[in-house]
């Protein structure tokens, strides 16, 4: 996927959480970002969303079998735990995706 198919998702995705208040997307890499008053809370790489977690939130991805952001070096694979993925299905669900990302960003999440 390219950075322009990253951005044109990331601002479809954007579209959707709209009611959390003015998202912003900008260049992220090799996808795009996706911020509330200048704070990231994720972004768009290779066509999967990915959102920021905390201790709290992160084994409600991991119990819905949601994996953290990787890349891959010369040398190693990166885990990046501050990221995981949303479930695939909700990706999809504009309703379903504004209710995960509100309960995650006040902290409700469990």
């Amino acid at each position: 996927m390219s950075t322009d198919t990253a951005r044109a998702r990331a601002l479809e995705l954007a579209d959707y959480l709209a009611p959390l208040g003015e998202i912003t997307v900008s260049r992220f890499f090799g996808g795009a970002g996706l911020s509330i008053n200048q704070l990231q809370f994720g972004f768009v790489i290779k066509g999967t969303l990915y959102l920021r977690v905390d201790d709290k939130s992160r084994p409600v991805f991991e119990k819905l079998g949601c994996e953290p952001f990787r890349y891959a070096t010369k040398a190693k694979t990166v885990t990046v735990a501050s990221y995981y993925q949303v479930p695939a299905a909700m990706e999809d669900d504009p309703e379903a995706l504004l209710d995960w990302v509100s309960r995650l960003r006040r902290g409700t999440l469990a």
